[in-house]
Protein backbone atom coordinates (compact mmCIF):
# COMPACT_ATOMS: atom_id res chain seq x y z
CA UNK A 1 0.00 0.00 0.00
CA UNK A 2 1.51 3.10 -0.86
CA UNK A 3 1.39 6.28 1.65
CA UNK A 4 -1.16 8.40 -0.19
CA UNK A 5 -4.28 5.83 -0.15
CA UNK A 6 -3.02 4.95 3.82
CA UNK A 7 -3.69 8.98 4.06
CA UNK A 8 -6.99 8.55 2.62
CA UNK A 9 -7.90 5.77 4.43
CA UNK A 10 -6.57 7.10 7.70
CA UNK A 11 -9.02 9.99 7.65
CA UNK A 12 -11.52 8.23 7.34
CA UNK A 13 -11.25 6.58 10.36
CA UNK A 14 -12.53 3.16 12.00
CA UNK A 15 -14.62 1.25 9.42
CA UNK A 16 -15.97 -1.81 8.79
CA UNK A 17 -12.48 -2.42 6.38
CA UNK A 18 -9.92 0.00 8.78
CA UNK A 19 -8.80 -0.99 12.06
CA UNK A 20 -6.04 1.28 13.72
CA UNK A 21 -3.65 -0.31 16.87
CA UNK A 22 -1.13 1.90 18.31
CA UNK A 23 1.55 -0.60 18.48
CA UNK A 24 1.99 -4.28 17.35
CA UNK A 25 0.37 -6.73 19.87
CA UNK A 26 -0.22 -10.66 19.23
CA UNK A 27 -3.51 -10.10 19.65
CA UNK A 28 -3.90 -8.71 16.41
CA UNK A 29 -4.86 -11.95 14.67
CA UNK A 30 -8.64 -11.36 16.20
CA UNK A 31 -8.59 -8.47 13.61
CA UNK A 32 -7.37 -10.25 11.11
CA UNK A 33 -9.47 -13.03 11.28
CA UNK A 34 -12.31 -10.63 11.75
CA UNK A 35 -11.40 -9.17 8.16
CA UNK A 36 -10.96 -12.47 6.56
CA UNK A 37 -14.37 -13.71 7.76
CA UNK A 38 -16.01 -10.61 6.41
CA UNK A 39 -15.34 -8.36 3.85
CA UNK A 40 -11.68 -8.20 4.00
CA UNK A 41 -10.17 -4.80 5.26
CA UNK A 42 -6.33 -3.02 6.07
CA UNK A 43 -4.82 -3.34 9.68
CA UNK A 44 -2.79 0.26 10.59
CA UNK A 45 0.08 -0.36 12.89
CA UNK A 46 0.91 2.82 14.41
CA UNK A 47 -2.49 4.78 14.51
CA UNK A 48 -4.24 6.07 17.67
CA UNK A 49 -7.86 5.64 18.01
CA UNK A 50 -8.43 8.68 17.12
CA UNK A 51 -6.55 8.65 14.01
CA UNK A 52 -3.44 10.47 15.25
CA UNK A 53 -0.43 9.01 14.01
CA UNK A 54 2.27 7.49 16.64
CA UNK A 55 4.24 5.89 14.21
CA UNK A 56 5.50 1.82 13.49
CA UNK A 57 8.83 0.85 11.74
CA UNK A 58 8.22 -2.18 9.66
CA UNK A 59 11.46 -4.40 11.00
CA UNK A 60 12.11 -7.75 9.58
CA UNK A 61 10.92 -9.07 13.03
CA UNK A 62 8.41 -7.50 12.91
CA UNK A 63 7.26 -8.88 9.68
CA UNK A 64 8.08 -12.73 11.11
CA UNK A 65 5.89 -11.96 14.05
CA UNK A 66 2.68 -10.92 12.02
CA UNK A 67 3.77 -13.46 9.07
CA UNK A 68 3.68 -16.45 12.32
CA UNK A 69 0.38 -15.34 13.17
CA UNK A 70 -1.45 -15.03 9.74
CA UNK A 71 -0.02 -18.64 8.92
CA UNK A 72 -1.23 -19.68 12.87
CA UNK A 73 -4.83 -19.14 11.59
CA UNK A 74 -7.09 -21.90 10.73
CA UNK A 75 -7.32 -22.08 7.85
CA UNK A 76 -3.80 -19.69 6.99
CA UNK A 77 -4.37 -16.25 5.92
CA UNK A 78 -2.27 -14.80 3.27
CA UNK A 79 -2.15 -10.75 3.94
CA UNK A 80 0.14 -8.08 2.45
CA UNK A 81 2.43 -6.17 5.00
CA UNK A 82 4.11 -2.86 3.68
CA UNK A 83 5.23 0.28 5.37
CA UNK A 84 2.84 2.74 4.25
CA UNK A 85 4.64 6.70 5.53
CA UNK A 86 5.25 6.64 8.86
CA UNK A 87 2.65 3.68 9.90
CA UNK A 88 2.72 -0.40 8.44
CA UNK A 89 -0.34 -1.15 6.55
CA UNK A 90 -1.52 -5.50 6.88
CA UNK A 91 -3.89 -5.47 3.53
CA UNK A 92 -5.86 -9.00 4.35
CA UNK A 93 -8.32 -10.41 1.59
CA UNK A 94 -12.04 -11.81 2.16
CA UNK A 95 -11.48 -15.25 2.69
CA UNK A 96 -12.47 -18.11 0.30
CA UNK A 97 -12.50 -20.95 2.50
CA UNK A 98 -14.77 -18.95 5.84
CA UNK A 99 -14.96 -19.10 8.63
CA UNK A 100 -11.45 -18.27 10.26
CA UNK A 101 -9.96 -18.39 13.45
CA UNK A 102 -7.16 -17.71 15.48
CA UNK A 103 -5.63 -18.66 18.90
CA UNK A 104 -8.93 -16.53 20.77
CA UNK A 105 -11.79 -18.09 18.44
CA UNK A 106 -13.69 -16.81 15.50
CA UNK A 107 -13.87 -12.66 15.25
CA UNK A 108 -16.04 -11.07 12.25
CA UNK A 109 -16.36 -7.20 11.53
CA UNK A 110 -19.22 -4.91 12.65
CA UNK A 111 -18.93 -1.47 11.37
CA UNK A 112 -15.74 -0.45 12.91
CA UNK A 113 -14.87 -2.90 15.67
CA UNK A 114 -13.96 -6.65 15.87
CA UNK A 115 -16.26 -8.66 18.07
CA UNK A 116 -16.10 -12.28 18.85
CA UNK A 117 -18.59 -14.68 17.45
CA UNK A 118 -21.17 -17.66 19.26
CA UNK A 119 -21.16 -20.78 17.66
CA UNK A 120 -24.63 -19.79 16.66
CA UNK A 121 -23.37 -16.40 14.63
CA UNK A 122 -20.86 -18.63 12.82
CA UNK A 123 -23.83 -20.98 11.79
CA UNK A 124 -25.75 -18.14 10.32
CA UNK A 125 -23.06 -15.65 8.75
CA UNK A 126 -20.44 -18.49 6.91
CA UNK A 127 -23.21 -20.66 5.74
CA UNK A 128 -21.35 -21.58 2.40
CA UNK A 129 -23.07 -19.62 -0.35
CA UNK A 130 -21.48 -19.38 -4.02
CA UNK A 131 -23.99 -16.65 -5.09
CA UNK A 132 -22.57 -12.89 -5.34
CA UNK A 133 -24.39 -11.06 -2.51
CA UNK A 134 -26.49 -7.80 -4.44
CA UNK A 135 -24.67 -5.18 -2.80
CA UNK A 136 -21.58 -6.43 -4.68
CA UNK A 137 -22.92 -6.79 -8.32
CA UNK A 138 -22.48 -4.70 -10.58
CA UNK A 139 -24.62 -3.06 -13.56
CA UNK A 140 -22.57 -3.52 -16.65
CA UNK A 141 -23.79 0.07 -18.53
CA UNK A 142 -22.68 2.04 -15.49
CA UNK A 143 -20.09 3.93 -15.87
CA UNK A 144 -18.32 6.60 -13.56
CA UNK A 145 -19.71 9.01 -15.24
CA UNK A 146 -22.80 8.19 -13.84
CA UNK A 147 -21.63 8.58 -10.62
CA UNK A 148 -23.01 11.55 -8.69
CA UNK A 149 -20.11 14.20 -7.14
CA UNK A 150 -22.78 16.06 -5.47
CA UNK A 151 -23.53 12.94 -3.48
CA UNK A 152 -20.01 12.44 -2.70
CA UNK A 153 -20.28 15.91 -1.28
CA UNK A 154 -22.70 15.07 0.32
CA UNK A 155 -21.77 11.63 2.13
CA UNK A 156 -18.14 13.30 2.67
CA UNK A 157 -20.24 16.33 4.47
CA UNK A 158 -22.47 13.96 6.71
CA UNK A 159 -19.54 11.72 7.37
CA UNK A 160 -17.36 14.21 8.70
CA UNK A 161 -14.39 13.05 7.27
CA UNK A 162 -11.24 15.79 5.09
CA UNK A 163 -9.97 13.88 2.35
CA UNK A 164 -8.92 16.43 0.45
CA UNK A 165 -8.48 16.72 -3.83
CA UNK A 166 -9.33 12.89 -4.17
CA UNK A 167 -10.46 11.01 -7.65
CA UNK A 168 -13.91 9.48 -7.49
CA UNK A 169 -12.46 6.71 -8.26
CA UNK A 170 -9.77 6.09 -5.33
CA UNK A 171 -12.73 7.42 -3.26
CA UNK A 172 -15.01 4.62 -4.17
CA UNK A 173 -12.44 2.40 -3.65
CA UNK A 174 -11.45 3.41 -0.61
CA UNK A 175 -15.56 2.31 0.58
CA UNK A 176 -15.15 -0.94 -0.94
CA UNK A 177 -17.74 -0.10 -3.23
CA UNK A 178 -16.07 0.01 -6.17
CA UNK A 179 -13.79 -3.01 -8.10
CA UNK A 180 -11.23 -1.45 -10.77
CA UNK A 181 -13.28 0.71 -12.74
CA UNK A 182 -16.98 -1.08 -12.08
CA UNK A 183 -19.38 0.23 -9.12
CA UNK A 184 -20.86 -1.53 -7.29
CA UNK A 185 -24.61 -1.72 -6.88
CA UNK A 186 -23.64 -0.41 -2.76
CA UNK A 187 -22.31 2.27 -4.70
CA UNK A 188 -24.86 2.86 -6.93
CA UNK A 189 -27.66 2.77 -4.49
CA UNK A 190 -25.37 5.76 -2.47
CA UNK A 191 -23.86 7.81 -5.29
CA UNK A 192 -25.51 7.63 -8.60
CA UNK A 193 -26.97 10.22 -10.31
CA UNK A 194 -30.48 8.43 -11.54
CA UNK A 195 -30.66 5.63 -9.49
CA UNK A 196 -33.77 4.79 -10.59
CA UNK A 197 -32.18 3.90 -14.24
CA UNK A 198 -29.75 1.21 -13.00
CA UNK A 199 -31.89 -0.20 -9.78
CA UNK A 200 -35.66 0.41 -10.18
CA UNK A 201 -37.00 -0.80 -7.06
CA UNK A 202 -34.56 0.80 -4.71
CA UNK A 203 -37.28 3.36 -3.97
CA UNK A 204 -39.28 3.76 -0.65
CA UNK A 205 -42.85 5.06 -0.88
CA UNK A 206 -44.67 6.82 2.39
CA UNK A 207 -48.43 7.29 2.94
CA UNK A 208 -50.52 8.50 5.20
CA UNK A 209 -54.25 7.10 5.95
CA UNK A 210 -57.12 8.36 7.37
CA UNK A 211 -58.12 5.82 10.13
CA UNK A 212 -56.75 2.87 10.86
CA UNK A 213 -57.06 0.63 7.91
CA UNK A 214 -56.01 1.45 4.34
CA UNK A 215 -59.20 3.08 2.63
CA UNK A 216 -58.41 6.46 2.60
CA UNK A 217 -55.34 7.88 1.16
CA UNK A 218 -54.58 11.65 1.95
CA UNK A 219 -50.80 11.84 1.50
CA UNK A 220 -48.58 10.09 -0.54
CA UNK A 221 -44.75 10.61 -1.80
CA UNK A 222 -42.79 8.29 -3.70
CA UNK A 223 -38.53 8.62 -4.04
CA UNK A 224 -36.69 6.66 -6.47
CA UNK A 225 -33.40 8.30 -4.93
CA UNK A 226 -29.93 6.89 -3.39
CA UNK A 227 -30.36 5.69 0.09
CA UNK A 228 -29.45 8.77 2.26
CA UNK A 229 -32.31 10.98 0.26
CA UNK A 230 -34.76 8.10 0.76
CA UNK A 231 -33.76 8.48 4.70
CA UNK A 232 -34.18 12.04 5.15
CA UNK A 233 -37.13 12.02 2.98
CA UNK A 234 -38.85 9.74 5.12
CA UNK A 235 -38.11 11.43 8.14
CA UNK A 236 -39.41 14.57 6.82
CA UNK A 237 -42.84 12.88 5.68
CA UNK A 238 -43.13 11.24 9.28
CA UNK A 239 -42.81 14.34 11.13
CA UNK A 240 -44.98 15.84 8.93
CA UNK A 241 -48.35 13.57 9.90
CA UNK A 242 -47.51 12.63 13.36
CA UNK A 243 -48.37 15.12 16.47
CA UNK A 244 -46.07 17.20 18.42
CA UNK A 245 -45.76 19.66 21.45
CA UNK A 246 -43.49 22.35 22.45
CA UNK A 247 -41.94 22.99 25.86
CA UNK A 248 -40.44 25.95 26.68
CA UNK A 249 -37.43 25.62 29.00
CA UNK A 250 -35.86 28.75 29.62
CA UNK A 251 -35.79 31.16 26.74
CA UNK A 252 -35.83 27.50 24.46
CA UNK A 253 -38.47 25.86 22.57
CA UNK A 254 -38.11 22.08 22.93
CA UNK A 255 -40.49 19.70 20.29
CA UNK A 256 -41.61 16.63 21.49
CA UNK A 257 -42.85 14.18 19.00
CA UNK A 258 -45.45 11.59 20.36
CA UNK A 259 -43.37 9.06 18.95
CA UNK A 260 -39.57 9.65 19.60
CA UNK A 261 -38.21 10.24 16.23
CA UNK A 262 -34.59 8.63 16.93
CA UNK A 263 -37.12 5.24 17.36
CA UNK A 264 -38.50 5.90 14.19
CA UNK A 265 -35.16 6.80 12.52
CA UNK A 266 -33.75 3.67 13.61
CA UNK A 267 -36.24 1.49 12.34
CA UNK A 268 -36.50 3.28 8.44
CA UNK A 269 -32.03 2.99 8.73
CA UNK A 270 -32.90 -0.47 9.24
CA UNK A 271 -35.08 -1.27 6.46
CA UNK A 272 -32.77 0.56 4.15
CA UNK A 273 -30.14 -1.29 5.54
CA UNK A 274 -31.67 -5.02 5.60
CA UNK A 275 -34.26 -5.20 2.79
CA UNK A 276 -33.46 -7.43 0.32
CA UNK A 277 -32.64 -5.17 -2.66
CA UNK A 278 -32.76 -8.47 -5.28
CA UNK A 279 -36.50 -8.43 -5.15
CA UNK A 280 -37.73 -6.14 -8.23
CA UNK A 281 -41.24 -4.68 -8.18
CA UNK A 282 -40.97 -4.14 -4.37
CA UNK A 283 -40.13 -1.05 -2.11
CA UNK A 284 -39.70 0.76 1.15
CA UNK A 285 -43.27 1.15 2.82
CA UNK A 286 -43.99 3.73 5.47
CA UNK A 287 -47.31 3.73 6.55
CA UNK A 288 -49.25 6.37 8.94
CA UNK A 289 -52.06 5.49 10.57
CA UNK A 290 -54.46 7.00 13.23
CA UNK A 291 -53.03 4.99 16.12
CA UNK A 292 -50.17 3.14 14.61
CA UNK A 293 -46.65 4.02 12.26
CA UNK A 294 -45.63 0.85 10.03
CA UNK A 295 -42.15 0.74 8.28
CA UNK A 296 -42.70 -2.21 6.00
CA UNK A 297 -39.24 -3.56 3.79
CA UNK A 298 -39.07 -6.40 1.62
CA UNK A 299 -36.97 -9.49 2.99
CA UNK A 300 -37.91 -11.20 6.35
CA UNK A 301 -34.96 -12.22 9.02
CA UNK A 302 -31.97 -13.90 7.24
CA UNK A 303 -31.75 -17.20 6.72
CA UNK A 304 -31.15 -19.08 9.65
CA UNK A 305 -31.85 -16.15 12.28
CA UNK A 306 -34.46 -17.52 14.39
CA UNK A 307 -37.45 -15.35 15.96
CA UNK A 308 -36.06 -16.02 19.21
CA UNK A 309 -32.36 -15.04 18.77
CA UNK A 310 -34.01 -11.71 16.60
CA UNK A 311 -33.06 -8.32 18.93
CA UNK A 312 -30.17 -10.29 20.29
CA UNK A 313 -28.18 -11.15 17.32
CA UNK A 314 -26.48 -8.63 14.87
CA UNK A 315 -26.88 -9.74 11.69
CA UNK A 316 -26.46 -7.77 8.53
CA UNK A 317 -27.78 -8.64 4.71
CA UNK A 318 -26.04 -5.69 3.43
CA UNK A 319 -22.49 -5.64 4.75
CA UNK A 320 -21.52 -2.68 2.71
CA UNK A 321 -24.51 -1.09 3.22
CA UNK A 322 -24.54 -1.02 6.39
CA UNK A 323 -21.13 0.38 6.90
CA UNK A 324 -21.74 3.23 4.86
CA UNK A 325 -24.68 3.95 7.47
CA UNK A 326 -22.44 3.67 10.04
CA UNK A 327 -19.81 5.81 7.94
CA UNK A 328 -22.32 8.63 8.24
CA UNK A 329 -23.25 8.49 11.75
CA UNK A 330 -26.49 7.05 10.76
CA UNK A 331 -26.53 3.23 13.18
CA UNK A 332 -25.44 2.59 16.01
CA UNK A 333 -21.47 0.48 16.06
CA UNK A 334 -23.02 -2.53 17.71
CA UNK A 335 -26.04 -3.06 16.07
CA UNK A 336 -28.41 -2.36 19.29
CA UNK A 337 -30.88 -1.14 16.72
CA UNK A 338 -33.97 -3.32 18.44
CA UNK A 339 -33.08 -3.18 21.64
CA UNK A 340 -32.72 1.39 21.00
CA UNK A 341 -36.19 1.07 19.98
CA UNK A 342 -37.71 -0.84 22.29
CA UNK A 343 -36.33 1.29 25.22
CA UNK A 344 -36.83 4.56 23.58
CA UNK A 345 -41.30 4.02 23.26
CA UNK A 346 -40.60 2.54 27.33
CA UNK A 347 -39.32 5.70 28.13
CA UNK A 348 -41.49 7.72 26.56
CA UNK A 349 -44.51 5.70 28.01
CA UNK A 350 -45.69 4.08 24.73
CA UNK A 351 -46.18 0.68 23.56
CA UNK A 352 -43.05 -1.02 22.52
CA UNK A 353 -42.96 -1.53 18.90
CA UNK A 354 -43.91 -4.66 17.44
CA UNK A 355 -41.77 -6.73 15.02
CA UNK A 356 -43.03 -9.47 12.09
CA UNK A 357 -41.18 -11.16 9.42
CA UNK A 358 -42.72 -13.43 6.64
CA UNK A 359 -41.65 -12.58 3.38
CA UNK A 360 -41.05 -8.70 4.57
CA UNK A 361 -40.24 -7.35 7.90
CA UNK A 362 -42.70 -4.91 9.82
CA UNK A 363 -41.36 -2.73 12.49
CA UNK A 364 -44.99 -1.37 14.18
CA UNK A 365 -44.92 1.80 16.40
CA UNK A 366 -48.61 2.89 18.23
CA UNK A 367 -48.48 6.35 18.34
CA UNK A 368 -49.93 8.04 21.75
CA UNK A 369 -53.70 7.88 22.46
CA UNK A 370 -53.89 11.24 24.10
CA UNK A 371 -51.88 13.18 21.54
CA UNK A 372 -53.40 11.15 18.10
CA UNK A 373 -57.15 12.16 19.33
CA UNK A 374 -57.96 9.04 20.16
CA UNK A 375 -59.85 9.23 23.83
CA UNK A 376 -58.14 6.74 26.85
CA UNK A 377 -59.88 3.73 27.36
CA UNK A 378 -61.92 4.30 30.61
CA UNK A 379 -65.38 2.65 31.45
CA UNK A 380 -68.62 4.93 32.73
CA UNK A 381 -67.97 4.01 35.94
CA UNK A 382 -64.70 5.61 35.46
CA UNK A 383 -65.75 8.27 34.15
CA UNK A 384 -64.36 11.81 35.83
CA UNK A 385 -66.23 13.97 37.93
CA UNK A 386 -64.40 16.87 37.21
CA UNK A 387 -63.50 19.05 34.25
CA UNK A 388 -61.35 17.83 31.83
CA UNK A 389 -59.45 20.77 30.86
CA UNK A 390 -58.54 21.41 34.37
CA UNK A 391 -54.23 20.56 34.73
CA UNK A 392 -52.84 19.41 37.39
CA UNK A 393 -51.52 21.08 39.98
CA UNK A 394 -47.70 20.41 40.73
CA UNK A 395 -45.00 22.64 42.56
CA UNK A 396 -43.35 24.86 40.23
CA UNK A 397 -40.35 23.92 40.58
CA UNK A 398 -40.83 20.08 39.78
CA UNK A 399 -39.79 18.96 36.46
CA UNK A 400 -41.65 16.19 34.85
CA UNK A 401 -41.50 13.65 32.05
CA UNK A 402 -43.72 13.11 29.22
CA UNK A 403 -45.40 9.69 30.80
CA UNK A 404 -45.14 11.74 34.38
CA UNK A 405 -47.42 14.38 32.80
CA UNK A 406 -49.29 12.15 30.79
CA UNK A 407 -49.98 9.74 33.71
CA UNK A 408 -51.18 13.11 36.54
CA UNK A 409 -53.42 14.33 33.64
CA UNK A 410 -55.28 10.24 33.69
CA UNK A 411 -55.40 10.67 37.22
CA UNK A 412 -56.52 13.96 37.83
CA UNK A 413 -59.76 12.96 35.69
CA UNK A 414 -60.21 9.82 37.44
CA UNK A 415 -58.43 9.76 41.23
CA UNK A 416 -59.69 6.16 41.70
CA UNK A 417 -58.20 4.99 39.05
CA UNK A 418 -56.37 1.46 39.55
CA UNK A 419 -52.85 0.78 38.51
CA UNK A 420 -53.93 -1.47 35.93
CA UNK A 421 -56.39 1.01 34.34
CA UNK A 422 -54.34 3.47 34.23
CA UNK A 423 -51.59 1.17 32.17
CA UNK A 424 -54.71 0.26 29.68
CA UNK A 425 -55.70 4.22 29.62
CA UNK A 426 -51.89 4.85 28.67
CA UNK A 427 -51.55 1.63 26.85
CA UNK A 428 -48.51 0.81 28.63
CA UNK A 429 -47.55 -2.05 31.32
CA UNK A 430 -48.36 -2.25 35.14
CA UNK A 431 -44.81 -2.50 35.95
CA UNK A 432 -43.95 0.90 34.11
CA UNK A 433 -47.17 2.58 35.72
CA UNK A 434 -45.73 1.22 38.78
CA UNK A 435 -42.18 2.48 38.24
CA UNK A 436 -43.31 6.00 37.49
CA UNK A 437 -46.01 6.11 40.02
CA UNK A 438 -43.26 5.59 42.75
CA UNK A 439 -41.00 8.41 41.18
CA UNK A 440 -44.19 10.94 41.12
CA UNK A 441 -44.00 10.21 45.25
CA UNK A 442 -40.34 10.97 45.44
CA UNK A 443 -40.65 14.08 43.50
CA UNK A 444 -43.80 14.86 46.01
CA UNK A 445 -46.38 16.02 43.80
CA UNK A 446 -48.51 12.11 44.05
CA UNK A 447 -49.57 10.88 47.15
CA UNK A 448 -51.77 7.50 48.42
CA UNK A 449 -55.40 8.49 50.40
CA UNK A 450 -56.61 5.02 52.16
CA UNK A 451 -56.25 1.29 52.09
CA UNK A 452 -55.28 0.22 48.37
CA UNK A 453 -59.36 -1.19 47.78
CA UNK A 454 -61.25 1.80 48.43
CA UNK A 455 -58.75 4.93 48.60
CA UNK A 456 -57.75 7.35 46.22
CA UNK A 457 -54.73 9.64 44.29
CA UNK A 458 -54.18 12.78 45.18
CA UNK A 459 -52.27 15.51 43.44
CA UNK A 460 -50.51 17.51 45.69
CA UNK A 461 -50.75 21.39 45.30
Amino acid sequence: MNEKKAKILIREGETLTVEFKTKYTSRIDEDIVAFANTKGGTLFLGVHDDGSIAGEHLTNDLKAKINSLTQNCKPPISANISRAGKVVAIEVPEGTDKPYSCSSGYFRRLNGTTQKMSHEEIKIMFRECDIIPFEERTVKRFSLHDVSKSKINTFIKEAGISVGRIATLDFLRSLKVSDDAKVKNAGILFFAKNVQDYLPQAQITMVAFKGTDKFNIYDRHDVRDDLLTQLNEAMAFIKKHINVRSEIIGINRRDIYEIPLEAIREAVVNALMHRDYSVMGTQINVEIYDDRVEIINPGGLPRGLSKKAFGTMSVRRNEIIADMFFRIHKVERLGMGIKRMRKMMREAGLKEPEFDANGFFKAVFYRSPELAGIPPRITPQETPQVTPQVPPQVPPKVTLTELESRILKVIAQNPRISRNKLADALKIGPDTVKEYINKLKKKGVLRRIGKTSGGYWEIVK
